[in-house]
């Protein structure tokens, strides 16, 4: 016999559910032996894994930092680290003026730059460019270092600046302290430079120093940068998003620069200047007029390279100064001892389910149930992985909570769907029919449920505290995968089992056996009280009353009567009938 329809569609949703799960398996098995950065196990976070911290200082000159600034430090510096993929970091206020910094793990060196680069964004226009040397080759052919520069020499220019760009801005002596300026020598510190004054600074690889014009904008007027290819010359970029007065001010800068440009295409003071914390980021060339507030910054750039200089523009603007007052090691908060803790209860609610679904509710068709929170906690494990390897996802005592909780939200759902398919046996449908209006049922009230679910997440995640945002992701998480198991899995599966003769004909270990059931449907609002169950002989007459329609129920009690009742009965009938 040919396979029906709704098999055949089992076995595809089936087969897609396998594939689905290969990939997941095979990209991480991708990011752990080829690209060297995924994991088999999830991540940590800091309450069971321990981690690093920074504790950073405010300079400030006069009166402590107000907590509007120093609130408005911790909200850029956390983003900043969610970033560069931390998850679960912690950051707070310290006192007065100090942040502190808690990242779980080992922080690389990114990270810690990502951190430590609190100054603020500054952007100047170039004026010159130079190698990060102090020295040049004299009428001997040696290297010679440029003296260093004499009181006598003009601190003033001798003309006033027209611009940011004006050559004016060099004075004599400020011409002397480029020429003696060292990229290599540390005793360096250009972030302390007045704003509207010049400034002498290298790019931060060293490679590159600067005379730069005052500071015509600040990054405050930096709304958004994002990475991404550029569609029509199929490179790395980043495109930047100014506010409404940054849009007016960089429209003139850029109309100014690019009129250099295009009078002298190889002159560094058509270039202008991103600092940070006094060094050069970045110092494109300006090549057209920016009226829109929406510049491109295109160049050898790679995806991560683009990403870090997004970032870098993106959360460069911090209200004030920051040095670094420590970095140490700190041991986990909760520890291995919790999370194994959570994971046993975990177990022992996922046993208690089983033994209620199997032992007491469900049977045989219990099993079902359990098979599916197996597959999902397949499927959840190896997502963990993956969002630790991409996204920086870190496991915490409150994720660990939400996937346990999860455990009694799936096997409700499972409930909700068995159920209605009992419903529909009480009502005397086949049971291949059963199934699949039991299921037309309830997929809708566990749409609406799993919606409500992941609303709820959704809110709790952008609203909660960050202690407890790692239950709030974990949920809702979880609550996708339950859909996806409930449609992939625990549907397709039934189907295939009522065509088999163990639950197809209600065995009585099935927990799909009609007479088993309870109350036996006769209409709508209408039932009649349980059949006792005394052997199967008993099951079937009493079927066989069930399906009896009311005329033919008369003819049988008439039949059975004894006589002289059938014939007052007759009698009454025929006196009625005059």
């Amino acid at each position: 016999m040919a396979t029906s329809t709704p098999a055949r569609r089992a076995w595809r949703v089936l087969t897609g559910l396998l594939v689905i799960t290969a990939i997941l398996f095979g990209a991480n098995a991708l990011g752990v032996h080829v690209f060297k950065g995924g994991t088999w196990v999830p991540e940590l976070a800091l309450d069971l894994q321990g981690g690093t911290q920074i504790v950073l200082e405010a300079q400030t000159e006069e009166a402590a930092p107000s907590a509007e600034q120093l609130s408005q430090a911790v909200a850029i510096i956390r983003q900043r680290v969610d970033a560069s993929g931390v998850g679960e970091s912690e950051i707070s206020t310290q006192g007065s003026q100090n942040i502190v910094v808690q990242i779980p793990g080992n922080a690389d060196e990114e990270t810690r730059e990502r951190i430590q680069a609190s100054a603020q964004m500054a952007l100047r226009a170039v004026i010159y460019t130079g190698g990060p040397t102090n020295t040049f080759v004299g009428e001997d052919g040696e290297e010679t270092p440029y003296p260093t520069p004499g009181p006598s020499l003009n601190a003033q220019p001798t003309t006033e600046p027209s611009d940011g760009s004006d050559p004016a801005w060099v004075s004599d002596l400020l011409w002397a302290q480029f020429n003696s300026y060292n990229c290599a020598d540390e005793a360096n510190d250009p972030s302390s430079a007045p704003a509207d004054q010049p400034l002498i600074t290298c790019d931060v690889t060293g490679a590159q120093k600067y005379i730069l014009g005052p500071v015509e904008m600040d990054g405050s007027s930096i709304v958004d940068a994002t990475n991404g290819v550029d569609p029509q010359t199929g490179v790395w970029s980043v495109n930047l998003e100014f506010d409404q007065q940054g849009t007016e001010t960089f429209a003139g800068i850029s109309e100014r620069l690019n009129t250099i440009r295009q009078q002298s295409p190889n002159d560094p003071r058509a270039q202008f200047a991103f600092v940070l914390d006094g060094s050069v980021i970045s110092a494109p060339s300006m090549n057209a007029v920016i009226s829109d507030g929406r510049p491109s910054i295109s160049g050898s750039f790679d995806q991560d390279t683009s990403k870090a200089l997004a970032d870098q523009l993106k959360f460069g603007a911090l209200p004030l100064s920051f040095e670094v007052v420590s970095s140490d090691t700190i041991s986990a908060t909760l520890g291995t001892q919790q999370l194994q803790s959570g994971l046993i209860a975990g177990l022992i609610g996922l046993v208690l389910v089983g033994l209620f679904v199997v032992l007491i509710s469900y049977r045989a068709l219990g099993f079902v149930i359990i098979a599916s929170l197996v597959v999902m906690g397949v499927l959840t494990y190896i997502l963990l992985c993956l969002l630790s390897w991409r996204l920086g996802y870190r496991l915490s005592l409150a994720g660990v909570a939400g996937l346990i909780v999860t455990i009694g939200f799936t096997a409700d759902s499972f409930i909700v769907y068995f159920e209605r398919i009992r419903d529909e046996l009480r009502d005397g449908k086949a049971m291949t029919v059963a199934v699949e209006d039991g299921w037309a049922r309830a997929k809708r009230t566990i749409y609406i449920s799993k919606s409500i679910n992941v609303l709820a997440a959704v809110v709790l995640y952008i609203l909660a505290d960050a202690t407890v945002k790692g239950f709030a992701f974990t949920l809702g998480l979880t609550t996708v995968l339950d859909v996806l198991i409930f449609v992939m899995f625990t549907h397709p599966v039934m189907q295939l089992l009522v065509r088999t003769p163990f639950f197809g004909d209600g065995h009585r270990l099935s927990g799909l056996d009609p007479t088993a059931l309870g109350a036996v449907y006769r209409g709508r609002a209408s039932f009649r009280a349980p059949v006792a169950a005394r052997g199967r002989a008993s099951r079937s007459r009493a079927e066989a009353e069930r399906r009896q329609t009311i005329a033919e129920r008369k003819a049988a009690e008439q039949a059975a009567a004894p006589s002289g009742s059938s014939s007052k009965g007759a009698t009454r009938a025929e006196e009625g009938n005059d």
